[in-house]
């Protein structure tokens, strides 16, 4: 999983910055599932990364960015 971690690190890096990319272009809405899965699974790869790398505020910072997804997520589908 070592050698798998930088580059999840760099799919969720990827993904991150495209999600925001496509908000600040007005490409997408922040309501919709599209924006919030590329945050979560983002967030998520992100985290793996970090966490090998033991970057626990880093760590952090991606729980709470794929929570605010996932919330997101639940909120609007009802």
């Amino acid at each position: 999983m070592e050698t798998l971690s930088p580059m999840l690190g760099w799919i969720g890096t990827t993904l991150i910055f495209l999600a925001y990319l496509l908000i600040s272009s007005k490409k997408v809405d922040s309501a919709s599932v599209s924006y919030q899965v590329m945050n979560l699974v983002g967030a998520a790869a992100l985290g793996v990364n970090v966490y090998y790398q033991q970057a626990w505020p880093a760590l952090a910072l991606e729980f709470v960015w794929g929570g605010i997804s996932i919330y997101s997520l639940i909120k609007n589908r009802k």
